[in-house]
């Protein structure tokens, strides 16, 4: 470029770029068309007179997130880089990343449904603002007291100000005919007709091989391992699913009281939440299930899930 062409190219670039001006009103004032002006701008990017640079937080990984909901058409992947891979610091990671995207995402028209788990805890106490909107609890109540379901669907509620559906029934009974009765009583009943109207839903994922599952230490000792012997990889909400995604064990499904997987898969925008390089495999059966929608991860399973890395146990 010439002195004058130069000139000209650098106002119209900073018009643009620093000013926000659109490129209609950047070409009247120049008397030259918006498609020079479009010309322009090229010209001073392919020259270096104008360099663009994406910031991104340094906690997200923004290409392998980008790579990751491509490969299993998500509607959105968050791929979180790790420096202390330790369970309890990685769910804190997770659960504080996937607090703000709650926060981002759900409106006071959606019904959210919350899930069951140790990574869930953590989201639910780090969420500091959510929408008034509706909150149900997506599973009976099981294991660790610390963990209860009905106090996290509760926790989740008194933040967002809605109304609050929780669940007061055990997760897994002994039988589908009790399975049904439960789910009869007129205060299960009311949380249940819920699970068709849920837009979005935050669920965890269990891994049953290698096992971290708090679901599979739970039932008895007999039936999880004929389950894991069937080849169940991962749970959902006591969704059990083998290592391509398809549904296994439908009759433990049944003796649950739970969001099914017809449910499940129906929900608009179901996200997920887990890391740590033992549950790959269990996350990478959940993608296939067609269950989940959006994946909160951290950057070493990413890679395993994109063939970049082999998976270790």
């Amino acid at each position: 470029m010439g002195p004058a062409e130069l000139t000209q190219a650098l106002a119209i670039a900073r018009r643009f770029y620093l000013d926000g001006d659109s490129k209609l009103d950047i070409a009247k004032d120049f008397g030259i068309s918006r498609f020079k002006v479009a010309r322009i701008l090229d010209a001073c990017l392919a020259q270096g007179l104008v360099r663009v640079e994406i910031d991104a937080p340094r906690q997200l990984d923004v290409e392998l997130s980008e790579a990751l909901r491509r490969k299993f058409d998500l509607r959105q992947a968050l791929v979180v880089r790790v420096l202390d891979p330790a369970p309890e610091r990685l769910r804190e990671t997770l659960g504080q990343i996937a607090a703000d995207l709650l926060t981002e995402l759900v409106t006071e028209s959606d019904v959210l449904g919350v899930g069951w788990g140790r990574t869930i805890n953590v989201t639910v106490r780090h969420l500091r603002s959510l929408a008034p909107c509706r909150v149900v609890q997506l599973t009976g109540v099981l294991g660790e007291p610390e963990l209860n379901a009905v106090d996290v669907v509760r926790t989740v509620a008194g933040t967002s100000g809605g109304p609050v559906f929780p669940l007061y029934a055990p997760m897994v009974v002994s039988d589908p005919d009790t399975a049904r009765a439960l789910s009869n009583e007129l205060s299960v009943h009311d949380t249940v007709r819920q699970y068709d109207s849920v837009t979005v839903a935050v669920v965890s994922i269990g891994s049953w091989d290698p096992i971290d599952s708090i679901l599979h230490d739970a039932i008895d000792p007999r039936e999880r391992t004929r389950l894991r012997n069937v080849g169940v990889q991962a749970e959902v909400c006591a969704v059990l699913v083998g290592a391509d995604g398809s549904l296994m064990a439908r009759e433990f499904s049944q003796r649950c009281l739970s969001v099914t997987a017809e449910q499940l898969a129906a929900i608009p925008n179901v996200i997920a939440i887990a890391g740590g390089v033992r549950k790959t495999a269990a996350i990478r059966a959940a993608l296939s299930s067609g269950m989940v929608n959006t994946l909160v991860t951290d950057s070493a399973v990413a890679r395993q899930l994109l063939g970049e890395e082999k998976t270790t146990s």
